[in-house]
């Protein structure tokens, strides 16, 4: 029934982990159908998964199908999917550069680039809990309501999209965003849009 689902979750499984945005075992993937979750399974890597390393969910956590345990960050995806109905799936990394300000606490919120300011306005951090916790879902979810792309202190980051293409799209962009910080800093800093040139891009949403 999830076969075509599952298949997605491999493909953008393999894409991430050969960009290096889900090393060794980390990270998990989930995509919403109907009143269930498919979503990667406890311990498994995202570029070697097969449909063993993929179960099915109730919106309660329940194990609807699959002979493996689902991932422990499975109530963070819930919490996302109950807070957003344009959510249909969603992608949870430990990409190197979002996680390098995950593990300083540091937001991503300096104006720098437009596509950035456009789509995203800013990446928040989440306070950290223990992974897997209810206390971490609980925490993250606070803000699903406004963003897209959160990250998780001392942790990694999570992105939410329309469909899987877009939620993978949504982290490797910001990925790439904060490589492109980090470098800046080499280079002596980024220049950070004036406020007359950020109302002028959220005023292209109108």
């Amino acid at each position: 029934m999830f076969e075509s689902v599952k298949d997605e979750i491999i493909k953008f499984g393999k894409i991430a982990g050969d960009r290096n945005l889900t090393p060794g075992i980390s990270g998990n993937i989930s995509v919403r159908c109907g009143d269930k979750i498919v979503i990667t399974t406890s311990g498994s890597a995202s570029s070697f998964l097969d449909y063993e390393d993929l179960c099915v969910l109730d919106f309660d956590g329940n194990l609807i199908e699959g002979t493996k345990k689902a991932s422990s960050e499975k109530f963070v995806h819930i919490e996302f999917y109950k807070k957003r109905a344009d959510i249909g799936a969603i992608c949870h990394f430990h990409s190197p550069y979002l996680t390098s300000f995950a593990a300083c606490n540091q937001p991503l919120q300096d104006k720098v680039l437009p596509e950035i300011v456009f789509m995203f306005g800013e990446i928040p951090v989440a306070p950290y809990a223990i992974p897997g916790s209810k206390l971490l879902a609980d925490e993250t979810a606070k803000y699903f309501d406004k963003y897209t792309v959160v990250l998780m202190q001392n942790h990694g980051a999570i992105a939410g999209g329309k469909d899987l293409k877009e939620a993978y799209l949504n982290i490797e962009l910001c990925e790439a965003y904060a490589q492109t910080l980090v470098l800046s800093k080499i280079l002596g800093g980024a220049k950070i849009l004036s406020d007359n040139q950020v109302n002028d891009i959220y005023a292209l949403k109108h």
